[in-house]
């Protein structure tokens, strides 16, 4: 048995660890996968070659790196029984943020808010792939893959139309406290799921732990539009709002044409 060190250094949160399982998937060498999130690192223990480890984990651009490589005596792994509860947990805290951002988001005509819920839509994805699509075919995983993948595309398309209708339109302003308040929750919700997921790694500083939910990409979209509800009550104006809904909107289109490769 060999043991294999990556350095993955846009591995900011549990949304890239699956879309990494989802990659190395059907690869039949690999015994098992060691995710340290906090440090950014990937242990794969694997028999024989790593050149298609190592080619699979380069494609996604997730600025993997192999570190090192040495013989384990380690043959046998324990099984994470909560797994499976653990990412039901997340992707039920994900879905559910997704339909209270967009319903409050239409509702106080917020881009920041929509393109948000997206972002948590698109993590809801990811998560459900991981679940529906156990002990399933690598065929069926890709199938799922695709569709969310085009579905994320289609609704981030739809945003960016609506975000140029209003900004040259006369569209009232969005409701910056709504903004602000949902963002907080949902920061709130972000931090409880990157907690949860690491859980199981309880051994971890408390430090590093910090240092991972404040470094996640959604941690930093969620005070982005808490920004933007700032910014709107001080400038009178929707233009910061429309802005990180297009930044968002561009986020959710780039984690979904992640989502397609995977599929192919």
């Amino acid at each position: 048995m060999q043991k294999t060190i990556f350095n993955i250094t846009k591995m900011d949160c549990p949304s890239e660890e699956n879309l990494i399982r989802m990659k190395l998937d059907g690869i039949p060498n690999i015994a098992n996968l060691d995710f340290d999130i906090p440090n950014r690192i990937l242990t794969v223990f694997h028999r024989g070659e790593i050149e298609q480890i190592e080619k699979s984990i380069i494609e996604l651009n997730l600025g993997g790196k192999k570190i090192s490589t040495e013989q384990t005596e380690l043959t046998s792994f324990d099984e994470n029984l909560n797994q499976k509860k653990l990412l039901w947990t997340v992707l039920a805290i994900n879905f559910a943020f997704f339909l209270i951002e967009m319903t409050t988001g239409l509702i106080s005509k917020s881009m920041g808010l929509v393109a948000d819920s997206l972002d948590m839509l698109a993590d809801s994805f990811v998560y459900g792939i991981s679940l529906f699509a156990v002990g399933g075919t690598l065929t069926r995983k890709k199938r799922i893959a695709k569709l969310a993948g085009y579905f994320q595309i289609t609704l981030a398309i739809i945003g960016f139309i609506e975000v140029l209708r209003r900004f040259f339109g006369t569209e009232r302003l969005p409701d910056f406290s709504t903004m602000i308040i949902v963002s907080i929750f949902a920061l709130i919700a972000n931090g409880i799921c990157l907690y949860l997921l690491q859980k199981s790694n309880s051994k971890e500083e408390a430090h590093m732990k910090a240092s991972m939910i404040f470094t996640s990409n959604d941690v930093i979209i969620n005070l982005g539009v808490i920004a933007a509800g700032l910014l709107v009550n001080w400038l009178n104006s929707n233009k910061p709002d429309l802005i990180i809904g297009t930044i968002v909107f561009a986020l959710v289109i780039q984690g979904a044409i992640r989502i397609l490769k995977l599929s192919k």
